[in-house]
């Protein structure tokens, strides 16, 4: 069995639970990991993974980095702040898995970027691609595979309802927490923005499609209901009177009709609000309508980390370049549930 050697780019709650899953299986090795945190350098790795699996020790830069196949990068939304860790770790011989929402289709907005990477990578024979649950899965990967159900697709319509409740700090992009007075604020500063990746999402499905689109909208999130109560997460409590839940929505124009449609509930979520559990897929058909239905929805957090962590083996076989999730093989990316190893827990 081949082993992929990987080094962790960024340690914050993906970083870290992408590398405990890659522990737990028999194909991959966690070698050695970079932060910018100085509190964390000279940190055994497996210790701070809770394995005992890992090997290294968390450095502060690229050249302190051991030898490896692939770097997973998870440090930012944007490609702007990441090209340049993404060409250096190139040039030093790694290929790249990022959850980089930009980067799971940068041609469609940044095809400057994806010009320059993709010369890096193929200069050094070595590959890119940003994935996980969205961009990367749920609404452009699967239902490009999903449309392989009929020989002409009219429209695609995705909606979800997304339970914030695992994460921390990135809940301030979405409003949660915030009174309506100060969700107008934030908005107004910039700081309110939403989902990042829904125009990276419609590209890739729309180019998967071989659709031309006159233009991507994507609209500016919206407060659905507040709360009357407490509502209590992993990491953050939303107060009453505060946003509960969020409605951000995007769509793919062409010759002048949406094709594509996507909408996404982000909230803490209980029995009884306003808003309709579960993810949805319709795609309609010249000759049937596909409607696939999850009733309680995907956990993005952990659909997220199963899907970067399963690119990262499947990135090595690529062909060299910017990549995205569409090029590789459905196999190399299924589960490698077959590899675990049952206990990796240091004691």
């Amino acid at each position: 069995m081949r082993i992929t050697s990987v080094v962790l780019v960024g340690l914050g709650s993906v970083g870290v639970d992408v590398g405990r899953t890659l522990c737990r299986r028999e194909d991959c090795a966690v070698v050695g990991a970079l932060d910018i945190q100085p509190a964390l350098h000279g940190r055994d790795v497996g210790e701070l993974l809770g394995v005992s699996s890992s090997k290294g020790v968390v450095v502060g830069s690229i050249d302190a980095l051991p030898r490896a196949d692939v770097a997973f990068v998870a440090t930012t939304s944007f490609v702007e702040p990441i090209e340049p860790l993404v060409t250096d770790l190139l040039s030093h011989g790694y290929n790249v898995v990022s959850i980089c929402e930009e980067l799971g289709y940068p041609a469609h907005a940044h095809p400057e970027f994806s010009a320059r990477v993709d010369e890096v990578a193929r200069a050094h024979g070595r590959s890119v691609v940003g994935t996980g649950c969205n961009p990367g899965m749920l609404m452009d990967t699967l239902p490009l595979l999903l449309s392989s159900l009929t020989q002409r697709v009219e429209s695609v319509q995705i909606e979800r309802a997304t339970q914030m409740v695992h994460y921390g700090h990135i809940l301030g992009k979405f409003g949660i927490g915030l009174t309506e007075v100060e969700f107008v604020q934030a908005q107004d500063e910039g700081r309110v923005i939403g989902h990042v990746g829904f125009a990276e999402s419609i590209a890739a499905l729309a180019s998967g499609l071989g659709w031309v689109l006159d233009t991507i909208e994507v609209d500016s999130p919206a407060p659905v209901f507040l709360t009357a109560s407490e509502r209590i997460g992993d990491n953050f409590i939303v107060a009453p009177g505060t946003i509960a839940a969020v409605r951000h929505a995007a769509r793919g124009i062409r010759d002048g009709e949406p094709v594509i449609e996507l909408a996404v509930h982000f909230g803490f979520f209980e029995d009884g609000d306003p808003v309709v559990p579960g993810d949805r897929w319709l795609i309609e058909g010249e000759e049937q309508t596909l409607e696939f239905i999850a009733p309680r929805g995907l956990d993005s957090l952990q659909s997220t980390v199963a899907v970067a962590s399963n690119a990262i083996t499947a990135i090595v076989d690529t062909m060299p370049g910017l990549r995205t999730m569409a090029d590789l093989p459905v196999a190399a990316v299924a589960s490698k549930g077959a590899h675990r190893i049952e206990s990796t827990t240091v004691a």
